[in-house]
């Protein structure tokens, strides 16, 4: 059992006494009075319920600043987004490329838009993707695809959840008509089932077509996670729609091996004179480098193994209308940087699990819309494409601040962008 640091905790005047005589009970203790301030419980979108809420906040703050004139003729608009609108936060919007990609789906150079708030962040970007492209663009393959919901069943014994998982691998086609009556455009791909003890969780992967589908995925389990407790021989002593086994919006080691969203791998080969002209470095070293991080990765526990995919897919999705806490999922996934036959550098990228969508989610709004028309990548038949950008995207921030610390510039850059 960890011990207590007394002087750390006294630093932190936890056990200083109190010179207004309150009691450190009396400071923690629950509150029952009214708020102050209370808000229109209405979540939806309407001139009036706007006009009380800002009514309240006003005092707070700048209306104008929050909402201002551009979001309010289009705030209805935001209605199947977010529930007590007040107005929008201005994000500053990068643009990065141009960026060839040899893609399966994505043939193209892309211009690709990046909002962060993060100084040195788009030049990082930017500098991998002239990389690419000089070297005749980066090789994207999306290799699988699938989202998944995982609805658990538990008994009271080992002997009741076999018969039930019995039962349920004689229900596919029925499970299938049920999910998918639901959308028109999602299909149940698999149902694969996992037995921990007496609980039984089932783990429903569906193809989502354009849509990044977690809603989709949801419904759609729903309606055969509610058939199943009508019509099961077994009745189950409790069950949950969801039982945490799918890694929705959380990093985990079963999808390095499999998908979630979609599977994409990149690669690129760059001769050792590209290298020393965009990076200042050269192949030998970023090798190196690669090697000792890979050790440090292992050494913190990490699953997979990158430099920073955060960055590049945190700003691609705010930029883009994406799900951004899927961003905690989708930055699993593994950097290789090798010496090719020609002394140069072979680095890839594996991202398995990629959530983006080109149709539903906040892609129909203003601003996203506009992001994703500057790559050509709204609508129907581009997510398998964005996906492949997203990718060699990511690709680029690793060889560009890969070539920063074996130069020893990642430190120069950010003094110089960020101050």
């Amino acid at each position: 059992m960890p011990k207590l640091n007394l002087s750390r905790l006294n630093q932190h005047h936890f056990l200083q006494p109190d010179q207004h005589s309150h009691t450190l009970e009396q400071k923690l203790s629950p509150r029952f009075e009214r708020p102050q301030v209370r808000l229109t419980p209405s979540p939806y979108i309407t001139e009036k319920t706007l006009a009380k809420r800002w009514n309240k906040l006003d005092s707070l703050t700048d209306k104008t600043v929050l909402l201002d004139e551009q979001t309010q003729a289009h705030a209805e608009l935001y209605n199947k987004n977010i529930e007590h609108f007040i107005g929008t936060v201005k994000v500053p919007v990068g643009v990065a490329g141009p960026l060839r990609v040899n893609g399966l789906y994505a043939n193209d150079d892309f211009l690709i838009p990046l909002a962060t708030t993060e100084a040195a962040l788009v030049a990082s970007y930017n500098r991998g993707a002239q990389l690419i492209t000089a070297a005749g663009g980066a090789s994207a393959m999306l290799i699988n695809e699938g989202v998944t919901r995982t609805p658990v069943f538990s008994f009271d014994s080992l002997a009741n959840a076999g018969q039930f998982v019995a039962w349920v691998v004689t229900q596919y086609d029925h499970f299938k008509r049920i999910a998918e009556s639901t959308t028109s455009h999602g299909k149940l791909h698999d149902i694969n089932v996992n037995i921990e003890a007496s609980q039984v969780y089932l783990v429903f992967e569906y193809h989502t077509g354009d849509a990044s589908g977690q809603n989709m995925v949801t419904i759609a389990t729903n309606e055969v996670y509610h058939y199943i407790l009508e019509h099961s021989p077994i009745t189950p002593t409790e069950a949950f729609l969801d039982g945490n086994l799918s890694g929705d919006k959380k990093p985990n080691a079963n999808t390095l091996r499999h998908v979630r969203g979609k599977k994409v791998t990149a690669e690129v080969h760059l001769s050792k004179e590209l290298v020393e002209k965009y990076l200042h470095t050269s192949p030998e070293k970023m090798v190196r480098f690669g090697q000792v991080t890979t050790t440090g990765a292992a050494l913190s526990g990490g699953i997979g193994v990158n430099a920073h995919y955060a960055n590049a897919l945190a700003a691609l999705y705010i930029a883009c209308g994406q799900d951004a806490a899927c961003v905690a999922e989708s930055a699993v996934g593994i950097t290789r940087m090798v010496l090719n036959e020609q002394g140069g550098l072979h680095a890839s990228v594996t991202l398995p699990n990629l959530m983006v969508g080109t149709v539903g989610g906040g892609t129909g709004l203003p601003t996203q819309k506009a992001c994703l028309d500057i790559m050509g990548l709204h609508g129907s038949g581009n997510a398998k494409s964005l996906a492949e950008v997203a990718a060699c995207l990511c690709l680029a921030g690793e060889l560009s601040i890969v070539g920063a610390f074996c130069a020893d510039h990642f430190s120069r850059a950010h003094q110089k962008l960020a101050r």
